[in-house]
């Protein structure tokens, strides 16, 4: 067995680990992405489950979405009530740990590795589960996306993986998210890619793919092959129709703007007592539940009935205005709702209801209504995230109907146009960062230095000693050919010293006491001797080579030494980082 483990270890690293620090670690990562997929479509069941339940349970009628069929007092109190609910248990929650959501993954990648806590996921869950199951107007699919990323990110974090490869599992478990709850596997992955990770990279994609498909077994098993809603055959009837769908490209456009502006507006009372912000978002809920109760829940149920042509003129527009007015108000008080399904409601009502528009218009040439509801969709999800490419894929996985994905096309990239360029809004999500005074580093450089550990290029030449040494333990030490000597302190490692400087001294030493007859140097000071020495700080195994550059510009030592924790109070070193490295490394792999 011992043999066994020194064939699968270097140094004490477990092989599979080691290899993980690295950019060139598909197998490893595939094996990752798969397990990250099939944990991931596990939370997704219980959490749906967790929702369905209950309101299968209380609501009245068949489905767990009918909301309107609730007296109008109970309608009214409803979201008030749980609005009061959760502004408690969140007012008991420090402030760092009422964040949740798509925005608090992509804090957690951006400044902290990808690390994201147990207790992240309970409140996420919690709050997840109480926004819809009390009929706030909110979303499953942002819940599922932080509880997917959050399960993938502790598994990275139990096996001790470097923070380059758990950055790559919440990815994983983003896209295994969006891929259960949509029953949409592609479109989880480029969800992944452009929304959260805001890049591509070829070894990124296999994972990712990997963890989208087992998720979405997985929630087969349960819920069958089908997608999230139930698509007639659609298609476009004329090409006379093109400047109709970029006339409502344009609408769904302004109408993103103003979503994102009234998020960012109403989070500048972000600094107000949460308590008191969640209950007025549980007052500003109750007229719109009394008046428009389609509003509440998730509301796929009306996306249903819009897709399938069974709702009128004014209830699609009133419908899809009230969603967009009372979900803004709320998101941007602070209601822990999701995002996404309110986009897709909100985009299916106004595109359908433009739809009867131009049936009246043209009635010989427009196509159906449900034609213009699904484009509505796929272009208010594309123009508020900013991710064109992952609502046209959502669309044509959805639809199943390769007809759409010319208009789809032509419509989500106009709608995102206008929100972007136009009215100058970028994404729903980096906006709320931005507001909260967040940044969200995504340059190729940072990017690329993103995913390497430091385990990947650090001298593993290493030999650790003691300042003090004679002249016989300075020889033996000599015998092994280190290429560095770490000299250590009281309180750990303090110096680094070329090996190769400590062999010219000794030579020095003996040429100089044979020329002048004295006697040689019983010890060796390793931090008097002439030497190119160089200052040093620790750094983890675990970090990437953009947390060992930051660590360079904190500390302005000249070298770092790699270490982890193998035992309580015990650190063991791997090898030595130099700044030049890192500035070689990046330059090799770009060229």
């Amino acid at each position: 067995m011992r043999k066994f483990w020194h064939q699968i270890t270097e140094n004490g690293i477990p092989a599979f680990r080691r290899r993980l620090s690295g950019v060139d670690a598909l197998p490893q990562l595939a094996v990752l992405g798969l397990l990250s997929g099939l944990i991931t479509g596990g939370v997704i069941l219980v959490f749906r489950l967790a929702i369905e339940w209950p309101l299968n349970y209380f609501l009245p009628g068949d489905g767990s979405e009918s909301f309107e069929q609730l007296d109008i007092v109970t309608r009214g109190l409803l979201p008030l009530a749980g609005a009061l609910l959760l502004g408690l248990f969140l007012h008991r929650l420090a402030t760092h740990d009422r964040k949740v959501g798509i925005v608090h993954v992509m804090e957690r990648l951006n400044y902290h590795q990808g690390y994201i806590s147990v207790r992240s996921a309970i409140v996420q869950f919690v709050t997840g589960v109480a926004t819809v199951v009390t009929g706030q107007s909110a979303g499953r699919e942002g819940p599922a996306v932080h509880l997917g990323a959050t399960f993938s990110s502790l598994m990275g974090q139990w096996m001790k993986l470097p923070n380059n490869s758990i950055r790559t599992l919440v990815a994983c478990g983003c896209a295994a998210a969006i891929s259960a709850s949509f029953n949409t596997p592609i479109s989880g992955v480029i969800f992944a890619m452009e929304v959260v990770m805001m890049e591509y990279t070829i070894a990124g994609f296999t994972p990712i793919i990997l963890a989208a498909v087992s998720a979405a077994i997985v929630t087969q098993a349960m819920y069958g092959a089908e997608p999230a809603f139930s698509v007639p055959a659609l298609t476009m009837n004329s090409l006379l129709e093109i400047p109709w769908i970029l006339a409502i490209a344009v609408i769904i456009g302004i109408a993103a703007a103003i979503f994102i502006h009234l998020v960012d507006t109403m989070g500048r009372y972000h600094h107000r007592p949460v308590l008191l912000r969640i209950a007025v978002c549980g007052l500003l809920m109750v007229p719109f539940a009394i008046v428009a109760p389609e509003v509440m829940g998730i509301g796929y149920d009306t996306v249903d009935l819009a897709i399938h042509g069974h709702l009128a003129f004014w209830l699609l527009l009133g419908a899809g205005v009230a969603k967009l007015v009372i979900t803004a108000l709320t998101i941007g008080l602070g209601m822990p709702s999701g995002v996404i399904g309110p986009t897709i409601f909100m985009g299916a009502t106004l595109g359908g209801a433009m739809g009867l528009i131009g049936a009246q218009i043209a009635p010989d040439t427009a196509s159906s209504v449900g034609f213009y509801a699904m484009l509505g969709m796929g272009a208010m999800m594309g123009a508020v995230l900013q991710a064109p490419l992952a609502a046209l894929m959502a669309l044509m996985e959805l639809t199943r109907n390769p007809h759409i994905v010319l208009p789809g096309m032509l419509i989500i990239t106009t709608a995102s146009l206008v929100t972007s360029e136009v009215f100058g809004k970028k994404s729903l999500f980096l906006t709320i960062l931005k507001r909260q005074g967040l940044s969200y580093q995504n340059s190729p450089v940072i990017q690329a230095l993103r995913r390497v550990s430091v385990g990947a290029i650090m001298d593993r030449s290493i030999l650790r000693t003691e300042r003090h040494l004679t002249v016989e333990e300075s020889r033996n030490i000599l015998k092994s050919e280190p290429k560095w000597l770490v000299v250590e302190g009281n309180n750990g490692p303090t110096g680094l010293v070329p090996a190769v400087d400590l062999a010219r001294y000794l030579e020095d030493a003996e040429k100089q006491a044979a020329e002048d007859e004295t006697n040689f140097p019983e010890k060796v000071d390793l931090m008097e001797i002439p030497a190119n020495r160089r200052d040093i700080a620790p750094v983890q195994y675990q970090a990437t080579l953009e947390e060992a550059l930051d660590e360079f510009d904190k500390t302005s030592v000249e070298a770092l030494y790699v270490q982890r924790h193998v035992a309580p109070m015990i650190q063991r070193v791997y090898g030595i980082v130099l700044k030049s490295d890192i500035e070689s490394y990046y330059q090799y792999r770009r060229s």
